[in-house]
């Protein structure tokens, strides 16, 4: 029998957040100021996004302080800063470790829908 994870936002609701939903959830919070989320699955996984508005990082861990993998935009020149984290500080990170905002979002409702990522995605182990 095939199980799907249920995902939290971790600093809000304690009620999982659907697929569809998770979307709108992440905007929300972008539109408040928040551009750092993390969510933690019904196993234990961790999923973080982290927004500047235009790009995203979208890791993937397999628990806290354990080994992980992140969304990546290969070839990719340049950086771009203006990710805030929740604590104030202000990350700039290579393009090639981000994805535009829009991949990020179907990037993170597909791993919260179906705990992987989209056949397509294009990530790299982070192990």
């Amino acid at each position: 029998m095939l199980v799907i994870e249920s995902w939290v936002i971790n600093d809000d609701s304690p009620v999982p957040v659907p697929s569809a939903g998770v979307v709108e959830a992440l905007r929300s919070r972008i539109d408040s100021g928040q551009l750092e989320t993390w969510l933690t699955s019904s196993s234990g996984r961790l999923l973080a996004f982290v927004t500047n508005t235009e790009r995203a990082m979208v890791v993937l861990l397999e628990g806290e302080g354990g080994p992980g993998e992140h969304a990546v935009d290969p070839g990719t020149a340049g950086s771009s800063d203006g990710f805030i984290l929740s604590n104030g500080q202000g990350d700039e990170y290579p393009d090639e470790d981000t994805v535009p905002i829009r991949e990020a979002f179907r990037l993170v409702e597909h791993i919260v829908g179906t705990g992987s990522w989209p056949a397509d995605a294009r990530w790299v182990v982070d192990r």
